[in-house]
């Protein structure tokens, strides 16, 4: 059953905003239902994502900032959802290749309401350079996870994972080009999926 009002979608850049650019286009096409994209946030004014987010008439604003670190940062971002009246309750929040790490104030203000794709299956490799990670290890499979955001580094409830093989020639390059395909399409599925409240933990087999 549908939900009767939209939800409303906040997303986070820092970069050309890919995963940003699957969940519009999934809005667009139906594979995200019910869902209203309301702002775009930077942390960088030089994002590739920003120009994107204009094209499809999305409001952006950007907080740069560097020298601020956690709620000092963040809690500009909180301020302005709250002057928009975006409230967690109902909307969601999608972190798309956002590069600083949110504060505990954040998180719990938007407990249950802030969700992210990483690029390999967690717990395995959190952080930064999955994917080199990966290789380094020798593992056969990696892939990508959408999970819950919680005050840990990529220790949120899992949503939904893509198994995607690791090949002996592979560079951390080739294996995020692969990876990154699957991001684009299980993200804005997991997205529609936890919103009208019909998720189960899935895990597909390789590719």
């Amino acid at each position: 059953m549908e939900r009767e009002s939209p939800t409303h979608l906040v997303i986070m850049i820092s970069g050309r905003g890919s995963n940003m650019m699957a969940i519009l286009k999934a809005i667009q096409t139906g594979i995200i239902r019910n869902v209203v994209p309301e702002i775009v946030i930077s942390s960088k004014a030089n994002a590739g994502g920003l120009e994107y987010a204009k094209q499809f008439g999305i409001p952006t604003v950007v907080f740069q900032n560097p020298e601020l670190r956690e709620w000092a940062y963040d809690s500009q971002i909180a301020n302005l959802l709250d002057d928009l009246g975006l409230k967690g309750s109902s909307s969601l929040i999608c972190l798309a290749g956002y590069m600083r790490i949110l504060s505990k104030q954040f998180v719990d203000k938007y407990n249950m309401r802030i969700v992210n794709v990483h690029p390999s299956l967690l717990p395995s490799f959190p952080g930064l350079n999955a994917q080199k990670q990966a290789i380094e290890y020798g593992v056969k499979v990696s892939g990508c996870t959408v999970h819950l955001v919680d005050a840990g580094i990529d220790t949120g409830r899992i949503l939904m994972q893509k198994a995607v093989r690791v090949y002996i020639n592979d560079t951390p390059e080739t294996l995020s080009e692969r990876i990154l395909k699957w991001e684009h399409i299980i993200y804005p599925k997991t997205i529609n999926s936890y919103l009208n409240a019909n998720l189960k933990t899935k895990m597909h087999r390789p590719v």
